[in-house]
């Protein structure tokens, strides 16, 4: 368990300088540590009602704007949390029967010092920022954010427990903006429409401002948010005096039209390589009643959605994909909770996808990777009482591949999944001092021959009366009935459960934390859920120390330290032991940011590696190894910024085999360059690689081998080397802050290449296996997105996307270690190519009723 010498001098370095710094730093700042724990006290605001028309203009000449009260002294955040503003904010709150108004004014030195880039919606890029924050119900827990910038780019957000703050969410509401001398201006106005509020006569809701003036890189709030105090939501003003207002009908259809052209050049054969499609479908929201919204979409189409980042999976999980589809990422966060909502499951690959198979004398000619989603309907809100219920259901259609007989022509189908519901429901209550508890089951039916899963959660979070401690926890029950698809063995993980507890400190500069949690060896929750293996108990103990004031010469400084320890859960049996340090600071003139992670793990057991079952009997031995990852992020105010990362595992030696050490090498660079306020860009690089990496292999056995094979009836690994490149880059121009075209092209490519084989006994034994297959292979994914978006009116939209695609199993097997070689042949074997266009149009039932009036 020994260091690299330069990792030792790194920590020996690190300790001398903060043996130095943390107690001159503790007892300067220990009066303002203790008050910082403690929330601000709450400011009152009035908002005033209003019977003449407010023109948007972002002006703010009319005369009721001077006769309202003003939210003023606005308080920094960051990056010297308590200071008050030198450049005053001046903000003021109308309404009427449909909307609420707000104008805000922004004092500054010059024109030059107010940065306005032009982005796309819900992108601040280097820019002054402007934003009002509501808690309609004022419980402490939710709310809502809407912002502008300077160049009148809109940006809105929801804030809960669950998902933290959520930029899918999207609402429609209009801003105005306008520079004047040497201040700017917005004016908003957001319809009741865009919220939920009680119909109580008189309404009271959390409130607060914001600004962030870039050319500082500082935030203000007008009712001061303290880092070290736990919570956003909870660190808010009130907004009182709005009085007989009524929750409007909230409903809304947004029907579209889509067209597709689809060049395929690897068409199986008899199929046209060139193909046209015409889609309709609608987005419906309707407000059920003051406090619950159902969304429905009707024969969605997600294609023009942005490509999935592929892989080489050498690992026995499976690859997480982002969501992108929107109806899936906005307004969500009920249905996070728990973290048993993976809404990927929701059209994912068919369950028998991978299990078709053609017949002798047969080809497969179509076998769809997506399954057909037909509908999907969410239905979800909070009560005055602070109940918040979530409802959510999906069908998929039937699936089937297709193979046909290469003699006669005939073709037939294999079913692959068969007609599925998904449905989730939630209850969270939510409770004093920023807790709450909440109940959630998930449930997945498939009809026909095959099985159903549910999987139900409690989940409990209490804070203290002073939000200083926290004790928090769940149980979760996974429950599979049926038989495997297309067999007729029952499933094995019928049922299993999962339980999480925790206690720490969650507030102040010092904070800690303890937790415990179980998963069986039959817990599944992957239906509907994901799990990257189960069968574990493992506890935790975690620290960490943040300093918000600036110090010496940077602006704050954070450390985190960990330890952990893992078991198998069934039987009981060590797996796992490790220790993290991390630190990040960020220096106070120029911001440049600069951090590590550190971690150094024990000999470990891998259980899940061989992909045996049950689990237990089989592990591969890990030898003990450092794992350090430096990184540093420059000014992004600058026209040209990167971000740098580079690390190395250092393994022991494998004394047990004449086997070189393993080792691991990383790098990233995030370089990004903006011409102008319109004109930015982008390039990632990620580069990595490993030696002497032992893994599975395919399979192990090589059914074309002799049976009389040491290996057989065992599992194979082998010792590789793996190298892998993944290159990003990206164009955008921002031609107004409602039409943008963007531009993003990936490249991604892993070399993998064997030199020896072992066959693995139970007890973690290692055999060397005389195994002569060729198992090197080089996988590359290539993808190109270009995206014309053009928002014509409030919620409305037409977009024109081009997406091109090569297929990564095309060079499968295909060995090629140098990288240009690799693009060379990438950009020059067939590519599927696609044109789109899609027409969405917001018809709200308000304004149709307003002019038919």
């Amino acid at each position: 368990m020994t260091l690299p010498s330069t990792l030792r001098l790194l920590l020996f370095l690190l300790g001398c300088l903060l043996g130095l710094i943390l107690p001159a730093q503790a007892q300067s700042t220990a009066p303002i540590a203790a008050a910082a724990a403690t929330a601000a006290p709450k400011r009152q605001l009035q908002a005033v009602r209003i019977t003449e028309v407010i023109k948007l203009d972002g002006v703010l000449d009319e005369t009721v704007w001077q006769q309202a009260p003003v939210a003023t002294d606005f308080v920094q955040q960051r990056p010297n949390p308590g200071v008050p503003e030198r450049h005053k904010t001046e903000v003021r709150v109308l309404y009427d029967d449909n909307n609420l108004y707000i104008g805000a004014a922004m004092h500054d030195v010059s024109p030059d010092s107010i940065l306005r880039e032009m982005t796309a919606r819900d992108q601040f890029g280097n820019s002054d920022l402007f934003c009002i924050f509501l808690d309609t119900y004022h419980d402490q827990l939710n709310g809502y954010n809407f912002g502008v910038t300077p160049a009148g780019v809109q940006y809105d957000a929801r804030y809960s427990p669950a998902g933290g703050e959520d930029f899918n969410w999207n609402a429609v509401w209009d801003a105005r903006t306008t520079i004047r001398g040497t201040d700017w201006y917005a004016e908003m106005r957001i319809p009741y429409s865009a919220i939920r509020f009680s119909k109580q006569a008189e309404q009271l809701w959390g409130l607060n401002f914001a600004r962030q003036r870039k050319r500082d890189n500082a935030q203000y709030f007008w009712n001061e948010v303290k880092p070290a105090v736990n919570g956003f939501v909870n660190q808010w003003g009130d907004l009182r005096g709005i009085r007989d207002v009524q929750p409007p009908l909230r409903l809304s259809l947004t029907p579209y039209v889509s067209s597709y052209v689809n060049h395929n050049p690897l068409s199986a054969e008899g199929t046209r390589r060139t193909t046209t499609s015409f889609n309709g479908g609608a987005d419906i929201k309707w407000g059920i009643n003051e406090s619950f919204t159902l969304d429905a979409t009707l024969v969605p189409d997600f294609g023009q959605v942005q490509s999935d980042n592929q892989v080489l999976n050498l690992s026995p999980f499976e690859v997480q994909f982002a969501e992108n589809r929107q109806f899936f990422t906005e307004g969500t966060e009920l249905f996070s909770k728990g973290n048993l909502f993976y809404s990927r499951r929701v059209g994912a690959t068919p369950i028998g996808f991978y299990e078709v198979k053609a017949g002798q004398g047969e080809k497969l000619v179509r076998n769809p990777s997506e399954t057909q989603l037909l509908n999907a309907t969410k239905v979800s809100g909070r009560t005055k009482s602070g109940l918040g219920i979530g409802l959510f259901n999906a069908v998929s259609n039937d699936m089937y591949a297709t193979v046909r007989n290469d003699e006669t022509g005939q073709e037939r189908q294999i079913a692959t999944q068969p007609l599925s519901n998904y449905s989730i429901a939630v209850l969270d209550q939510s409770l004093k001092n920023n807790s709450y508890v909440s109940l959630i089951n998930t449930n997945v039916t498939r009809f026909g021959r095959t099985y159903d899963a549910n999987v139900t959660g409690g989940l409990f979070r209490f804070n203290d009366k002073h939000n200083a401690y926290s004790i928090d926890g769940s149980l979760v029950y996974s429950r599979r009935r049926g038989t495997v698809f297309g067999k007729d063995e029952q499933v094995s993980d019928q049922d299993g459960f999962k339980y999480a507890v925790g206690l720490g400190k969650i507030s102040g500069n010092l904070t800690w934390g303890l937790n415990h949690t179980i998963e069986s060896d039959r817990y599944n929750p992957n239906d509907l859920g994901i799990l990257f293996g189960n069968n574990k108990i493992s506890q935790a103990a975690d620290v960490a120390y943040r300093i918000y004031k600036p110090f010496w010469k940077v602006n704050n400084m954070a450390f985190f330290g960990q330890v952990g320890q893992a078991l198998l859960y069934k039987p009981t049996r060590y797996q796992s032991l490790y220790f993290y340090n991390g630190f990040n600071t960020t220096f106070t003139k120029s911001f440049l940011q600069i951090g590590y992670d550190l971690s150094y793990n024990a000999k470990t057991h891998d259980f899940f590696e061989p992909r045996t079952s049950p689990l237990g009997e089989y592990f591969v031995r890990v030898p003990a190894y450092t794992d350090f990852v430096a990184f540093l992020n420059s000014d992004t105010r600058k026209r040209f910024s990167y971000g740098l990362n580079a690390g190395i595992q250092h393994f022991a030696q494998d004394a047990r085999l004449d086997r070189p050490r393993r080792m691991r090498y990383s790098f990233g660079a995030y370089p990004r360059y903006r011409v102008n306020n319109h004109l930015t860009f982008r390039y990632s690089l990620d580069w990595s690689r490993s030696n002497n990496q032992v893994g599975y292999v395919n399979g192990g056995l090589d059914e074309a081998q002799p049976l009389d094979r040491p290996f057989l009836g065992q599992v194979l690994l082998g010792r590789r080397a793996v190298s892998t490149v993944a290159n990003v880059v990206s164009v955008a121009y921002t031609f107004t802050n409602r039409m943008s075209l963007t531009l993003r092209t990936r490249h991604y490519t892993s070399n993998v290449r064997y030199f020896d084989f072992v066959t693995l006994a139970p007890g973690g034994q290692e055999t060397p296996a005389d195994y002569r297959r060729t198992r090197d292979n080089t996988y590359n994914a290539f993808n190109v997105d270009a995206v014309y978006a053009w928002w014509f009116a409030p919620g409305s939209q037409i977009s024109v996307v081009w997406k091109n695609a090569n297929s990564p199993d095309i060079q499968a097997n295909e060995f090629t270690p140098l990288y240009f070689s690799n693009l060379s042949n990438t950009i020059n074997t067939p590519h599927n190519n696609s044109v789109s266009v899609k027409i969405l149009y917001y018809l709200d039932y308000l304004a149709f009723r307003k002019r038919r009036g």
